[in-house]
C-alpha cells in the first residue's frame, strides 16, 4: 500500500537529509522543497516587511504542486516540508513579529485553509526537533549567502511556533526526533535507529528516546 511520509522541521534542522537517507534505505521517491529557488528570498531576507507576502504565495503555490505531484505518485513518497509549516509557522510568524499586514495575513491564510481541505494527510509526520545553537551551526555549514543573516531570535520566535504547532497537530501520527542528539550524516547508526522507527510507527504518535549507549550497541 502506498504511504506519504512528511519529514517538517526549523531552517537548517536536516530535513532534506533525512529524506534523502529514507528514500534510499525504504525505496521510496523523495519529494523536496521547490526545485527553483524562491526569487523572493534575497529580497525578503533584506526587507521581510515589504516582501513577506510576496514569498508566502509564491511558496504556497509551489508547495501546492509537488502535493498535486505526490498525490498522483504511484509510489510511496517522503515530502521535505509539509504544506502545513508554510502557514502555521511561517507566516504566523511574520504577522505576530508585524511583517505581514493583517489584511495581507488574513487573505493569505484563507487561501491556505482552502487549498489544505482538499488535501489528503500524510500518514506520518516526522518532526526534527532541535535547539537554536544546532540550527544556526547548521545554516553556517551549508553557507548559503541568503541565509547568512537569519538572527537567532527568528530562528527561536519559529520554533516556538513549531512546539505549539506539533503538540495541536492531528491529522496523522507524529515521530518527533530529538535532531541536536540524533546526527544521522556523521553516525549511520543513528539514522539507522530513525529508520526503524519510522518503519515501526506509522501509527501513533512517538519520540525517539535518544540513548547513546542503546545506539551504539545498536545492530542492523
Amino acid at each position: 500500500m502506498k504511504k506519504f511520509i512528511a519529514v517538517a522541521g526549523n531552517i537548517g534542522v536536516g530535513k532534506s537529509t533525512l529524506v534523502h537517507l529514507l528514500t534510499q534505505r525504504l525505496g521510496w521517491k523523495p519529494f523536496f522543497e521547490p526545485e527553483r529557488e524562491n526569487p523572493y528570498l534575497p529580497d525578503f531576507y533584506a526587507d521581510m516587511h515589504t516582501w513577506s507576502f510576496h514569498s508566502q504565495v509564491f511558496f504556497l503555490a509551489h508547495r501546492l504542486r509537488i502535493h498535486r505531484d505526490l498525490i498522483q505518485s504511484p509510489d510511496s513518497v517522503v515530502q521535505d516540508r509539509s504544506i502545513y509549516e508554510d502557514a502555521e509557522i511561517f507566516a504566523q510568524n511574520l504577522y505576530l513579529q508585524g511583517n505581514l499586514s493583517p489584511r495581507d495575513y488574513e487573505t493569505y491564510y484563507t487561501l491556505y485553509q482552502t487549498l489544505a481541505d482538499f488535501l489528503p494527510p500524510p500518514d506520518l509526520l516526522i518532526y526534527l526537533r532541535a535547539s537554536v545553537p544546532t540550527l544556526l551551526q547548521r545554516v553556517s555549514r551549508r553557507d548559503r549567502a541568503y541565509e547568512r543573516t537569519i538572527a537567532p531570535e527568528y530562528l527561536e520566535h519559529l520554533n516556538q511556533l513549531y512546539e505549539k504547532w506539533i503538540q495541536g497537530f492531528t491529522l496523522c501520527p507524529v515521530l518527533t526526533v530529538p535532531a541536536d542528539d540524533l546526527d544521522y550524516v556523521a553516525h549511520p547508526l543513528h539514522f539507522d535507529l530513525v529508520a526503524r522507527k519510522v518503519q515501526e510507527k506509522l501509527t501513533g504518535k512517538e519520540v525517539v528516546d535518544f540513548n547513546p549507549g542503546e545506539v551504539t550497541s545498536f545492530n542492523i
